[in-house]
């Protein structure tokens, strides 16, 4: 508090009596601000002209940047890399790629004027990098283009799994990603671990990443690209651009299929603390026999006889199945036997007799006789 010479009230005091008590004036010594107008938008990305210049006319430090690249990737750099320096020369900007390191460095210069422009050239070399063509990556260096990189290589721990929903990101010849870019207004590119993503707002990089990580997460994209359909046609109707679309879009409720159960399920081992008993050495077993103390040459001799044993038993066992094959009768094929016409004739007269038997049990109810079915018989 500052107090005045001669008096015992200070200035504090004085300008409190003038406002009502309670209340505070917290714009009492506010001044308007020159950026306080409402046509001012402070969201618009200003561009970097030519007469703008930097306090004491130039950067101080020197700022590089340096970036990996695959080894497929050299071949399209080399042939590229013509294009990149001509871009990067108007912005004061020096390059240079080193196939032996297997990197590309990008650094200002005593001509480089814009401050921002070393971190636009540091997202170029990542995109050309991540396999983008140089035509598409050199659309970072304006400034209404953002980029971003997102790294799928963690996300999944089984490699099949990863490669399926990986594919489940590009869809059938890649139309899940071209829907994916045309409702964004993002250009999308999937390359092995990473996913490369180029556009010209915040919002739609946001909903791409958001797309990609549920996709890994086991989301299918298409109910993202549902609510995004849903969302675009809302945002053309005035009426309901600022009202909340929740009744409007899709809720989808997760479902918990249970997986199919293996046929053969294994059995769990009970642990146990110790390890299992080891097998016996050809030492061991030699000490058990007594080989182990017995001289080469016995050895030798005790080998020869096994061998020679061997040989003995293979030779009575086929020896045997020898004479098996040569005990087995052989069956040939028998003359016919002539028939007795004989024995034939008196056959069918049994059989003559026992159907003169069975007509005539039926004599009664058929008044037929033999006669009329055969001819030449008189009646």
């Amino acid at each position: 508090k500052l107090y005045k010479k001669g008096e015992g009230s200070t200035m504090t005091d004085q300008a409190t009596a003038e406002e009502p008590k309670g209340k505070k004036n917290h714009n009492k010594y506010r001044k308007d601000k020159p950026w306080d107008n409402d046509e001012i938008d402070h969201w618009k990305l200003e561009t970097w002209k030519p007469e703008d210049e930097l306090p004491g006319g130039r950067l101080l430090e020197e700022s590089s940047f340096a970036t990996l690249f695959p080894k497929y990737r050299e071949a399209y750099l080399r042939q590229v890399w013509p294009v990149v320096t001509k871009q990067l020369d108007p912005f004061g900007l020096a390059c240079e790629l080193n196939l032996i390191e297997g990197s590309m460095t990008v650094r200002t210069t005593k001509q480089c004027k814009d401050p921002y422009i070393i971190l636009k050239a540091r997202d170029l070399l990542k995109l050309l990098a991540r396999s983008l063509p140089v035509a598409q990556a050199l659309k970072i260096l304006q400034d209404d283009w953002q980029c971003d990189i997102v790294k799928i290589g963690g996300m999944v721990r089984n490699k099949e799994r990863f490669v399926k929903r990986r594919q489940r990101l590009l869809g059938p010849d890649g139309s899940t990603l071209k829907a994916l870019e045309l409702l964004t207004g993002c250009y999308v590119l999937v390359q092995g671990n990473t996913v490369s993503i180029m556009g010209d707002s915040w919002k739609g990089l946001k909903q791409a990443r958001r797309v990609i990580e549920d996709c890994m997460n086991n989301v299918h994209p298409v109910y993202h690209l549902k609510r995004l359909m849903i969302q675009k046609e809302l945002e053309k109707d005035e009426k309901l651009k600022d009202e909340n679309w929740d009744r409007f879009l899709p809720q989808f409720a997760k479902k918990n299929v249970q997986r199919k159960k293996p046929k053969v399920v294994k059995q769990k081992r009970t642990y146990t603390p110790f390890p299992p008993p080891q097998p016996p050495s050809k030492v061991d077993l030699q000490l058990e026999s007594g080989e182990y103390f017995a001289t080469e040459n016995e050895r030798q001799r005790d080998h020869l006889a096994k061998k020679q044993a061997k040989a003995t038993q293979t030779s009575k066992s086929k020896r045997h199945e020898r004479v098996q094959k040569d005990e087995t009768p052989v069956v040939r094929c028998t003359k016919r036997v002539k028939t007795d016409h004989s024995s034939s004739s008196t056959t069918t007269d049994i059989s003559i007799e026992k159907l003169k038997e069975k007509l005539s049990k039926k004599g009664s109810s058929a008044s037929s006789n033999v006669s009329d079915f055969v001819q030449g018989m008189k009646k």
